[in-house]
């Protein structure tokens, strides 16, 4: 097997094809499963969704829940991606007024983005995705004669890595790439209300205490908050006491609930204490 590193110019060829293919929005919208402005599925209450794909095909679920777990790993810190259910978020943020891209404006012209400048593409988030899912599966068949998600490990990493440097007017590449790892994060840390961050994968992660509470009893502690992560969810369904102000009131964690993913601060040096001999510690707020 060759190396997984995209050829830019095959690569370019393969979007150019599956954008001729795709057409233009107007005829992406026309196809019977895909979603324009115009046809968006109501979403439904938060945490009711069932773990069933409403906008990707079988091919492309097969793409996203391989390359979300290349881009957040199952590795020594935790489960990732693909555990915390991020391919079902993503498939529900596509079918949503947001996710379909509703309130972008579209029309051009457009430039190379820079950081002053918001979404340059006359494509909805729908569309970036139904090209660039084909196009990158067509890639590796021609390149490997297998599909991303039958590639190992080290081959989906240098396909992935490569797409953040392809680019093509009005066809996604490196726009592809971005939509796909900002989606990936999102759907990692957001509330699992939404449908991912399952079993709060993500908050527990980072250490992350959810929904806030009151922490004027904290202030001044100089000491880590480990709390047992609460959702949106848990409060809807008052699986949580709150306080007489209405905020939940965290449960200390259990030890090994919240992993530590820094390494300990390291001791002060005498000089250091002289200079403040107040107690140093992390704090996860």
């Amino acid at each position: 097997m060759r190396s997984g590193t995209i050829d830019r110019r095959e690569f370019l060829a393969f979007l150019a094809s599956a954008a001729a293919v795709a057409g233009t929005r107007d005829a992406v919208a026309a196809t019977p499963d895909a979603y324009s402005h115009h046809e968006i599925r109501p979403a439904a209450n938060l945490g009711s969704l069932e773990k069933v794909y409403t906008f990707f095909s079988p091919a492309e679920a097969e793409f996203i829940e391989a390359a979300v777990a290349r881009l957040i790993p199952n590795d020594e810190l935790g489960p990732g991606a693909l555990e915390a259910d991020v391919p079902y978020y993503i498939d529900r943020l596509l079918t949503t007024e947001y996710g379909s891209g509703a309130r972008f404006y579209n029309l051009g012209p457009f430039g190379a983005t820079t950081a002053f400048q918001g979404y340059q593409s006359p494509l909805t988030p729908p569309e970036v995705y139904r090209i660039g899912i084909a196009a990158t599966n067509n890639y590796c068949q021609q390149k490997y004669e297998k599909r991303f998600a039958q590639l190992d490990a080290a081959a989906q990493d240098g396909v992935l890595n490569g797409l953040q440097a392809v680019s093509l007017e009005d066809v996604p590449g490196a726009t592809f790439f971005g939509q796909l790892l900002g989606d990936a994060k999102d759907g990692f840390f957001s509330d699992p209300a939404y449908g991912g961050n399952r079993d709060m994968i993500g908050w527990r992660l980072v250490g992350y205490p959810g929904v806030p509470a009151n922490y004027s009893t904290r202030i001044g502690k100089n000491e880590p908050y480990n709390a047992t992560p609460v959702g949106i969810r848990a409060l809807q369904q008052a699986r949580v006491p709150l306080d007489e102000h209405g905020h939940p009131i965290h449960r200390q964690a259990a030890a090994g609930e919240i992993p530590r993913t820094t390494a300990p601060p390291a001791p002060p040096k005498p000089a250091d204490v002289a200079h403040d001999a107040r107690p140093q510690a992390t704090f996860f707020m």
